[in-house]
């Protein structure tokens, strides 16, 4: 029986179906499934292959070497500069200011005597230009060119051997041995594996920039993340002037780390101080309001987190959330209401992470119970106080890591108490006034009186 000469792949999950449907039947997006042609199969594995050189692992390597660009914030997320024959990919939103960072970092290597060469797929080559001089960056020896055949960029880089090639976008690349459309899983996957054994095998630096789905992950095969070094998600809103540069993955460096950057009329400027940026005007204190002492990768932040609960006249009262898990906040609402006795049936819940930060941390749930306390009980926090946590089902407060660390940041903003679980070893040289509960029960009677107290006040 002849072996079929195309496949249907989902552009969305990369899930090979058998026939087209309008329907991808696993992640059940509608109209990604498009016919692509299988690729030919090659010789066998063992045949005419050479035996490959083998190490130990007491074997002495050279010092890794790491360029650091005048970008401070992009050095501190790749963990301390671009290493050498490195490949990184970049997503964001359509919009967000992807290319007009890296187009900054572009010149700033340059600047500094790097070769660097920037290929744009999206645009036309006047259009990076006319960028380049609303930033000021004309005057960089930065190297540009438009186009998308993959195979005649990869001629030009191993002809011309730069230290750093910028690709925009992956999408947009396309080989002419692969019978797809660019952008198809296929397509993108030959790509990126193209263009990241040439950096590996030239010694040049790769940065890829790559579009993001509705939900917000990179477009494309999960392979193509697992291909680079690195991964960087470019985050914010693109009606707020502040992104946040994440590392979600980093194989010289800590994962999870954060860079700050502000959109002005002249590009992306950094800011040094982000948790002063994070934070409101804590001189007038307003109920629903509580900072959270938390950890970014290496670099303790600290943030406002918002609440809002309000009675609603619908059976189901929203619950909307904004920079938080949504199903935290069910637990924590669940908690509050079964071990403590404060219920929010009958309340729409509104949460909100100022700045327009992500928290993936537990330790916010202390925080984030005290906003909500907080707009339920229209009590404020004192205004100088931090708090954070992680809540269990029972109740119960459990410490969390990084707790000097926390406190010290706190400190240096001005802040003068914090309250946190019961910590397991004593606090030593904390200049704050710590507060310590070991329940959840307890900070609710430590910070707003008595819950029996507050029962009978809204009962009479």
């Amino acid at each position: 029986m002849a072996k079929p000469s195309s496949r249907f792949i989902c552009s969305v999950c990369g899930t090979v179906h058998k026939k087209w449907a309008g329907r991808c039947d696993d992640c059940g997006e509608w109209n990604t499934i498009s016919e692509e042609a299988v690729l030919t199969t090659g010789p066998r594995p063992t045949a005419g292959g050479t035996s490959v050189k083998l190490t130990t692992l007491d074997a002495t390597d050279a010092p890794l070497t790491r360029t650091s660009s005048g970008i401070s914030e992009l050095n501190r997320v790749l963990g301390g500069g671009l290493v050498p024959a490195s490949a990184i990919l970049v997503g964001g939103d359509p919009g967000i200011g992807k290319s007009t960072l890296l187009l900054q970092a572009a010149a700033d290597f340059a600047r500094l005597g790097e070769d660097v060469i920037y290929i744009t797929g999206e645009e036309a080559a006047a259009q990076v230009r006319m960028r380049a001089a609303r930033l000021g960056l004309s005057d960089a020896p930065l190297q540009l060119a438009a186009e998308t055949n993959l195979r005649d960029i990869i001629a030009t880089l191993d002809k011309t051997r730069p230290a750093l090639a910028i690709i925009d976008s992956i999408q947009t690349m396309w080989s002419d041995q692969i019978g797809a459309a660019p952008g198809s899983v296929s397509q993108v996957r030959a790509a990126a594996h193209d263009l990241t054994s040439f950096a590996k095998r030239r010694g040049v630096s790769v940065i890829l920039v790559g579009h993001v789905t509705k939900d917000g992950q990179i477009a494309g095969p999960r392979v193509v993340e697992h291909m680079v070094d690195t991964v960087l998600y470019f985050e914010g809103e693109r009606g707020h002037q502040f992104r946040i540069l994440r590392a979600v993955k980093n194989r010289f460096g800590p994962a999870d780390e954060i860079g700050v950057f502000e959109m002005t009329g002249a590009g992306l400027a950094e800011v040094p101080n982000p948790s002063a940026l994070f934070l409101g005007d804590r001189a007038n204190r307003t109920p629903g309001t509580a900072v959270f002492a938390g950890i970014e990768g290496t670099r303790p932040v600290l943030v406002e987190i918002q609440a809002l609960v309000a009675p609603s006249p619908l059976a189901t009262p929203r619950r909307s959330v904004v920079g938080w898990d949504g199903g935290r906040l069910a637990m924590i609402l669940a908690v509050l209401e079964a071990r403590c006795g404060i219920a929010f049936a009958g309340f729409d819940v509104y949460l909100n992470v100022a700045g327009g930060l992500r928290i993936g941390e537990p330790a916010a749930d202390l925080a984030v119970a005290a906003a909500l306390l907080s707009a339920r009980f229209d009590k404020p926090l004192p205004g100088d106080t931090v708090v954070f946590g992680e809540i269990s089902l029972t109740g119960e407060l459990r410490p969390v890591t990084q707790t000097e660390s926390r406190l010290r940041e706190a400190a240096k903003l001005g802040f003068g108490a914090a309250h946190i679980p019961k910590s397991l070893k004593p606090l030593d040289n904390t200049p704050l006034s710590i507060q310590q509960s070991a329940a959840l029960k307890g900070f609710i009677d430590d910070v707003f009186g008595a819950i029996e107290d507050r029962q009978l006040e809204e009962e009479g």
